[in-house]
Order: structure tokens, then sequence, then C-alpha cells
């Protein structure tokens, strides 16, 4: 019995041990030097697995935080972030290194990324098969990646991110007057005309040269008639009628009855 048990208790410390050399459980990484995390994070990037990158980035970060891969990873963990639909992690990312590395080479690009990140927010799997105007969501995000895509051309005009991000400010810019004219109209339907001529007068003050100034001043013109202010309503089709002599809302504002005649 005692050779039998002892077999049997052998039979099961084999068993264990054998257990946790499993592969699965073992460290691979255990032995890596900084500049072999950094190259499979890097190869795990490139092939579009961003999970996988990022675990390597994380890893590398943990083990080795001070040094030139550290800092690259820092980088482009941000970049692997945004890739991975993290958006919020991405800017964490980004805002950490822009603070702890304010002179580094490469903060240009942090800058960038966040006015990408910002500038996709809100496009959803949905949106990326059935079209949306994008001038009619949030524009909480159109306005903090407008901020960032500022700050990269104002601190760095000589980067080579800085001509996409001014034409992409355009295109925010355009978005950005359109929602004050969705929302000035919204209030013309509901007869709040002081709401929706003050609306349209911060469109006229705040974003000349874009493609809404004309519909502001027709909304202007049109709100500023309907609450008897006629001054005011013949000051907003003079610069109407000056600038845009084929506006089609020209004919239907002086056609318009004023109230109390």
């Amino acid at each position: 019995m005692r050779i039998t048990g002892l077999l049997l208790l052998l039979a099961l410390l084999g068993a264990t041990s054998g257990c946790s050399l499993i592969p699965d459980q073992i460290d691979q990484t255990e032995n890596w030097s900084a500049s072999k995390f950094y190259s499979e994070a890097k190869k795990s990037l490139s092939e579009g697995d961003f999970e996988e990158a990022i675990r390597y980035y994380e890893l590398l970060e943990a083990r080795f935080p001070f040094g030139k891969y550290a800092q690259q990873a820092q980088v482009e963990i941000a970049y692997a972030y945004y890739k991975y639909d993290e958006p919020a992690s991405a800017l964490a990312a980004a805002d950490r290194f822009i603070k702890l590395h304010p002179r580094h080479p490469h903060v240009d690009y942090l800058y960038y990324l966040k006015g990408l990140v910002n500038f996709n927010a809100g496009k959803d799997l949905i949106s990326k098969y059935i079209p949306q105007d994008p001038t009619q969501r949030d524009p909480g995000a159109a306005r903090a990646s407008f901020d960032d895509f500022s700050i990269l051309v104002r601190k760095y005009p000589n980067s080579k991110y800085s001509a996409d991000a001014r034409q992409r400010m355009l295109f925010l810019r355009n978005n950005l007057a359109e929602y004050e004219i969705h929302v000035a109209n919204y209030y013309m339907l509901r007869d709040a005309y002081i709401a929706a001529a003050n609306r349209a007068k911060y469109v006229v003050e705040n974003y000349q040269k874009t493609t809404a100034i004309p519909k502001a001043l027709s909304i202007m013109a049109r709100a500023y008639k309907l609450m008897g202010l006629q001054d005011l309503s013949d000051g907003a089709l003079r610069v109407l009628k000056l600038n845009y002599p084929e506006h089609p809302e020209l004919a239907v504002i002086e056609a318009m009855p004023v109230p109390g005649k």
C-alpha cells in the first residue's frame, strides 16, 4: 500500500508540474529586450493587429520606462489606440506625451493625431455605410479638432502635417458655420426670431468666407422683418444683395409683408 500511495503521489506531482509548463501560461516575453518589444509592436502595428501592438507597447513602457524605445512607444501607442477605435485612450496618450515631452521632434505629430481623432469622432459603424450630414452632428468634437489643428499650424507652420491640417480646418469651419445655420432655422420654425437672428449674426461675425454667410444674412433679414425691426432687416438684406445678387431669397424677403401694416 505504501508503494502504491507513493506512486500515486508522484503521478499527481508530475501532472501538476506538467500543467505548469503549458505554453499559454509561460511568459514568452520574460527575457525580451526593449528593442525586441519595440520591433514586435511595430510589426503588429504594420500588420494591422492593433490590439497586439498596444499590448507590446504597454509591456515595453512598463518594463523599460526610460530610453528612446519607451518614448517612441508613447508616440506610436496613441496611433494604435486611434486605429483600434479607442479615441479616449488615443487622446489621453497624446496629451500625456505632449505634457512630458513638449520639445520632442515628433510633438507636432501628436497635435495632428489629436486633430484626426476628434475629426473622426462620432463616425460609428452605421455612419460608415449610411451617409450622414456632418453639419448636423454635435459640434463639440469638431471644435476640439479645429483647435488641435490650429495649435499645430500656429506652433509648427513648417510641419509636414500642417498643410493637411489647414485643409481640414477649412472643412471644419464650414461645417461649424452650417451647424449654426441648422440651429437658427430650428428657431425660425418655432417663431423664436430673436434667437434665430442672434445665431445667424454669430455666423456672420465669426465665420466669414464660409458657405453659410448668405444663409445667415437671409435668416437675419427675415427674422428682423418678422419682429418689426425694419432697419435691421433692410441692413442685412442690403449686404446680402450686394454680395450675393443672385441669391434666391432676395425676392422672397422683399415680398414679405411688414408686420402691423
